[in-house]
Parts: structure tokens; C-alpha cells; sequence
């Protein structure tokens, strides 16, 4: 079953792991927060954050902000808002932006779900990527998964007409999961010609731990739904 009841207290997607930052790390949240971070207690009038008006994308959850500050680094025509818990990653994300001179990205360090619900106006986003979310592979645990009927009905509201929802995991459990929740969502529409999992796009870059996988043998469900 999809359904959720309405009445539930809500079920955190993650842990908030703290984890040992390096030197480089912890100096990049010393002097950049203020030049990067966002107050997740504010409103966001994305124009006047970013300084123009330009297609956003939200990334939820990027790790170590690799795939991020490529992604924006390669498309200087959009803005990007990376949201994450893992500090040493924001940490590692913030030190990119400053070595590269990437001026496009801004970074919430706080739960996704309270930002995209406090946050982000509605209809604002062209796209919002979810790559390799923690599958919470345990059966007793898969109520803890942040793709769930609530979040889409979130993040259509979030997303414009004509935006996009990328999801990727290499957990075909998990792909199987996404699809049958999306599939039956009213606000969106599979992209995939044979509506189950589309082909990775350019944008989406290859990590270190997925070429790795990928080498082994392993598999990477990409899903991708446009905002009807």
C-alpha cells in the first residue's frame, strides 16, 4: 500500500550524522556560510537571492557536493539550491563554490521537507533532483523513505508546468517504489518512453561510487516525470 494516513506524526527520510570535518572543511563553513547559506527560517525571494531571474533547480540531499558544483558549473544559465544534513558535505561543497568561483548555488543545511515547506514559494522550481537517496533497505525501515504519496504532493506544488522530478538509485527496490508512487500521481507524467526508467542525462554526472558500481555490475535506475 501508498496511502498514508494524514493524521501520522512525520517520519524523518534521515539521520543526522556529524561526522569528523577536515581542516579544509571546517574553515570553508567558518568564513562562506554567510556568503552561501540560507536562513531556513526565511522565505526565499529566489530573484533577489541569486540577483536575476533564471530557470532554479533543487537538489535534495547531495552528499559531498561534487555532482552539484559540476552541475552548476557546467550550466551557468541556471541556479541551483542544494539542501543537506551531512555537515562535512556542506562543508566540502561550500570549499568547491570558493575554489571554482561558482557564484550559481545556494545551500540549506536543514531538513528538505521543512524547507521545501517553509521555504520555497510555490511553482517556482524547472527541476528538482533526488540522486541516491538512502533506501532504507530494511523492510522495517521503508516508511522512513522520503519518496512517499506526501512528498509528491509537495513538490508539485514547488515545481512548475513544464518542470521536471529526477530521482536515481541504484537500489532497484527502491526504483520499483519510486515508480509505482510517481505512476500514480495526477500532477505528473512518466518522460520515459516505455514508462518505467529513462536513460541517465548528461546533466546528471557519474560519481566516483556509481563508475565503481557500475564496473562491478551493479544497476542505476533513473526516473524522470514532468510537471503536468
Amino acid at each position: 500500500m501508498i496511502e498514508e494516513q494524514q493524521s501520522a506524526p512525520r517520519i524523518k527520510s534521515f539521520i543526522r550524522r556529524i561526522g569528523r570535518m577536515t581542516d579544509a572543511q571546517r574553515n570553508a563553513v567558518d568564513t562562506l556560510w554567510d556568503q552561501y547559506c540560507l536562513d531556513p527560517e526565511a522565505d526565499c525571494d529566489l530573484p533577489a537571492i541569486f540577483g536575476r531571474s533564471a530557470p532554479v533547480i533543487l537538489e535534495i540531499g547531495f552528499g559531498n557536493g561534487e555532482s552539484l558544483a559540476k552541475v552548476a558549473e557546467d550550466n551557468p544559465d541556471k541556479d541551483y539550491i542544494g539542501i543537506e544534513v551531512h555537515k562535512p558535505g556542506v562543508g566540502n561543497l561550500l570549499a568547491q563554490l570558493e575554489r571554482k568561483k561558482i557564484s550559481n548555488v545556494r545551500i540549506f543545511y536543514h531538513d528538505a521537507i521543512e524547507v521545501l515547506e517553509k521555504c520555497i514559494p510555490d511553482a517556482s522550481l524547472s527541476g528538482m533532483h533526488l540522486f541516491f537517496p538512502d533506501p532504507w533497505h530494511k523492510r522495517k525501515h521503508h516508511k522512513r523513505r522520503i519518496v512517499r504519496p506526501s512528498f509528491v504532493k509537495l513538490i508539485a506544488q514547488k515545481i512548475k508546468s513544464e518542470g521536471y522530478f529526477h530521482a536515481a538509485t541504484d537500489w532497484q527496490h527502491y526504483a520499483v517504489h519510486m515508480l509505482r508512487v510517481l505512476a500514480v500521481a495526477e500532477h505528473f507524467v512518466n518522460a520515459s518512453a516505455s514508462q518505467d526508467y529513462c536513460p541517465r542525462p548528461d546533466y546528471r554526472p557519474l560519481t566516483k561510487f556509481e563508475q565503481r558500481g557500475l564496473r562491478l555490475g551493479h544497476g542505476v535506475w533513473d526516473l524522470i516525470f514532468k510537471r503536468l
